[in-house]
């Protein structure tokens, strides 16, 4: 077949070799040949984050993203979240006891854009609302509300769950750096 790539994906620690359509993202990729449901198709035009995972331990919008250009690449999926002793990653614990979601359609992908959000504000990355007096360049940047309304602020929740998610991210987040 000429249009296609052999392409090597590891998903929530698991290694696949595909041979896919060199058009197919890595959202039709998990869902259609991989049969992970978590990441959702919303937009289909990396509007609305309903697709995100974490694409090399950084958020991405799945939808936008080709396959062939990430094989090799490590891929998590809200199916791949390291569970607790309660079978819940702290992240989906925190939005069940914040109410942080609705319909839950927008879920996982909130969720691992907050994984996301937490691992960058940590890493020391800035925002466009990072003031200028805040930590120096590469220290960590505290999560304030703000903060994570910011960075959050590429996906979408048609219920408007906003303030309940933004509780539960503060929460994890709170939770990272006392511990």
């Amino acid at each position: 077949m000429p249009h296609t790539s052999e392409v090597m994906l590891h998903v929530n620690g698991t290694p696949h070799r595909l041979t896919l359509d060199n058009r197919t993202t890595v959202l039709d990729a998990l869902r259609e040949h991989l049969r992970l449901t978590g990441p959702k198709k919303g937009c289909d035009h990396g509007q609305c984050g309903a697709c995100t995972v974490l694409l090399d331990g950084r958020r991405a919008n799945s939808c936008l993203s080709l396959a062939v250009a990430h094989s090799g690449a490590r891929i998590t999926t809200v199916e791949g979240l390291p569970r607790g002793t309660d079978g819940l990653h702290p992240l989906q614990q925190a939005f069940l006891d914040r109410d942080g979601f609705q319909c839950g359609y927008c879920t996982p992908g909130q969720i691992c854009s907050a994984l996301g959000v937490i691992a960058e504000a940590a890493g020391g990355h800035p925002s466009h609302v990072t003031t200028a007096d805040g930590p120096s360049p590469g220290e960590p940047v505290p999560l304030t509300a703000d903060e994570i309304r910011e960075r959050m602020s590429g996906n979408i929740c048609r219920c408007a769950a906003y303030p309940h998610i933004v509780e539960a991210i503060e929460d994890v987040a709170g939770a990272a750096v006392t511990s």
